[in-house]
C-alpha cells in the first residue's frame, strides 16, 4: 500500500533567512554521514568562547542543536583491530564525525585523521580512534568519550553511537547463508536478504531517542545501505521513533550503486529495503516524507571508473518513488573531484529551506 508524506512539497526558501532555530538529527554512518556534517554545521553557532572564520558568516544560525547519530557495527581496519583487542565499539566513523564537526579543521582534527604509517602495533591506527579507544578505557563508555572529545575539538554539535552494546552484523544472503561481520558481509559477492544484531536486541542511548523525538529535521543518508543506514534501524526503538516523529523526515540516496550492498538497486529500491526492515522491528507507518536525488549526469570518465569496481549511476525512479508515497527532491547535488561525493552545501541548504518552509506553514 502507498504511503503518503506528512507534508506537502513547500516553495523554495532562503537557508540564511530563517526566523526560527531548527533541531536537526542525521542518521549513518561511513565517509556519507560526515560529509553531510560539513555542511549542516556551518549553520550551527559556534561553542561559546571559540573564535571562527566562516565562509558565510550568517547573522543568524539557523541550527540551533545538531545531532548525529552515528553506527558502530564497523570490523576492519584499526577499528576491528581497536574491537577485538579492547572489546569496544567501533570508533572509526565517531572519529570521521567529530573530525567533521571540529572547530578547529586544521590542527587538532588533522591530529584525529593522523594515521600511523610505521612502528610495531601501530602501524595502521589513527590517532583519533587510539584517543577514543584511551578515552573509553578511562571513562567505562565510548558515548562518554566522544563527548569529552567533543569539548576538546569544540565541535558544533553532538554526537551519539547508535548503541552502546558490542554489535556484530549478520546477514541472510540470497541463498540462505548467513555471513557475519561488516567486513565479510560488504566483500560477499550475494545479494543481502536480511541484516541483523548480534545481539539481536540492542537498546539506544536515550539522548538519542530525545533528539528525535524534538527534531524538526531527520535525515538519514548518504552512506551503504546496510551497514551504514539500515544498521540504525536495527537499534531497538530507533525506526519506532523515526515513524513518530513531528520533523520533516530526508532520505538522502547515495549518488552511486555499491558493489555488494546496493548492487542494481534504483533509488526507489533502496527506500523499500529500508522500509522492509523498518516492517521488521514493528514499523509500518512510514519513514521518510522526502527523498534527496541528484539527477545531474555523472562525468563519463568518471562514470566509466566507477563502473571497473561495479559501480552505477542510481537510477532516479522517482513515479515509483512517489508510487511509495514519498516525494522525491530532485537536482545536482553532485560533486565530482577524485570520489564522487554529494555537494554537501547544496544539499544542506535544500534541507533547511525545505524544513522552515514546513515550520512557516505550521
Amino acid at each position: 500500500m502507498p504511503l503518503t508524506p506528512k507534508h506537502s512539497k513547500p516553495a523554495a526558501a532562503d537557508a540564511s533567512g530563517t526566523d526560527e532555530d531548527l533541531r536537526v538529527v542525521a542518521i549513518g554512518g561511513g565517509t556519507g554521514l560526515s560529509t553531510l556534517l560539513l555542511g549542516l554545521k556551518r549553520h550551527v553557532a559556534p561553542p561559546h568562547g571559540t573564535t571562527h572564520i566562516t565562509e558565510n558568516d550568517p547573522a543568524k544560525y539557523a541550527i540551533a542543536d545538531l545531532a548525529a547519530v552515528v553506527t558502530v557495527s564497523d570490523d576492519g581496519g584499526s577499528s576491528g583491530r581497536l574491537r577485538k583487542d579492547f572489546k569496544m565499539l567501533a570508533p572509526g566513523d565517531l572519529r570521521n564525525c567529530l573530525v567533521a564537526l571540529s572547530e578547529d579543521s586544521y590542527l587538532l582534527s588533522q591530529l584525529f585523521r593522523y594515521r600511523f604509517s610505521s612502528g610495531q602495533g601501530l602501524e595502521g591506527h589513527s590517532f583519533g580512534n587510539l584517543f577514543l579507544t584511551a578515552l573509553t578505557s578511562i571513562t567505562g563508555d565510548l558515548a562518554l568519550a566522544v563527548q569529552a572529545s567533543s569539548q576538546i575539538l569544540a565541535t558544533r554539535g553532538r554526537i551519539y553511537p547508535a548503541t552502546r552494546e558490542n554489535i556484530t552484523l549478520a546477514a541472510r544472503m540470497e541463498d540462505a547463508s548467513l555471513v557475519r561481520g561488516e567486513t565479510s558481509i560488504t566483500a560477499s559477492r550475494k545479494r543481502i536478504i536480511r541484516l541483523f544484531t548480534d545481539p539481536v536486541n540492542v537498546k539506544p542511548l536515550p539522548e538519542t531517542l530525545d533528539a528525535i523525538q524534538r527534531a524538526d529535521l531527520i535525515t538519514m543518508g548518504p552512506g551503504s545501505l546496510y551497514t551504514s543506514l539500515i544498521t540504525n534501524l536495527l537499534v531497538d526503538g530507533i525506526a519506532q521513533a523515526i515513524a513518530q516523529a513531528s520533523a520533516v523526515r530526508v532520505y538522502i540516496c547515495n549518488i552511486m550503486t555499491q558493489a555488494n550492498e546496493s548492487l542494481d538497486l534504483t533509488a526507489s529500491e533502496h527506500l523499500e529495503k529500508i522500509h522492509e526492515h523498518a516492517r521488521y522491528a514493528g514499523v509500518t507507518t512510514p519513514l521518510f516524507d522526502y527523498a534527496l536525488i541528484n539527477t545531474a549526469p555523472v562525468n563519463v570518465e568518471t562514470a566509466a571508473r566507477y563502473a571497473v569496481e561495479g559501480q552505477t549511476p542510481v537510477q532516479a525512479d522517482l513515479d515509483r518513488i512517489r508510487a511509495l508515497g514519498i516525494e522525491p527532491i530532485a537536482g545536482n547535488f553532485l560533486f565530482e573531484s577524485d570520489r564522487l561525493r554529494h555537494n554537501y552545501d547544496v544539499v544542506t541548504d535544500t534541507l533547511l529551506a525545505l524544513t522552515q518552509e514546513h515550520k512557516r506553514r505550521r
